[in-house]
């Protein structure tokens, strides 16, 4: 059954970097799908959701879907604006979602975001307007990361969790059979 791992939080928080790290340890295969990829490099957009946005992404969360073992969606993915594209997660996916939320304060994200390539493009007045606290998914059950996880120990994490889940369910067929 094919696996979905959804990363959000405000920008700067680490969820692109934790992605890659991610899609590296999987292997092969594993389907990466960026928010900001879609909508700065792909649709060539700016500033807040785009219905061409989500449906860009539905449709790519659906390609990883039928395709590929273990699709990764990483991006700020404001809960109330995202929610149809997180309605359509839970029907595709059902219980085979790992959701995290990066709950980074806002000092913590400037600092990071002063790290990227393209830190100038984006001021710190244009983050705060983005900023949101506790921007959680209502219908997905989202764990969360906190500043003091590194990304190793992040990757780790969420890829103990991706196999727990696997040995459970091949642990509770064994047992039914």
């Amino acid at each position: 059954m094919p696996k979905i791992i959804i990363l959000r939080g405000n920008s700067g928080s680490g969820k692109s970097t934790v992605a890659k790290a991610l899609q590296q340890k999987i292997g092969h295969g594993t389907f990466l799908v960026s928010q900001d990829y879609v909508r700065r490099e792909m649709l060539f957009l700016q500033g807040k959701p785009h219905n061409q946005v989500i449906s860009l992404l539905e449709n790519l969360i659906e390609y990883g879907f039928h395709h590929c073992e273990i699709t990764i969606l990483d991006g700020i993915l404001d809960a109330e604006a995202y929610e149809s594209l997180f309605r359509r997660i839970k029907e595709l996916f059902a219980d085979n979602i790992f959701a995290y939320y990066f709950d980074i304060p806002f000092e913590e994200t400037l600092n990071r975001h002063s790290q990227k390539p393209y830190a100038n493009e984006v001021g710190e007045a244009k983050l705060r307007e983005w900023w949101k606290a506790d921007d959680f998914i209502n219908i997905i059950e989202e764990k969360i990361i906190t500043k003091d996880a590194s990304i190793s120990e992040t990757v780790e994490r969420i890829y103990k969790n991706i196999n727990e889940q696997h040995n459970e369910r091949s642990q509770q067929w064994t047992n039914d059979a």
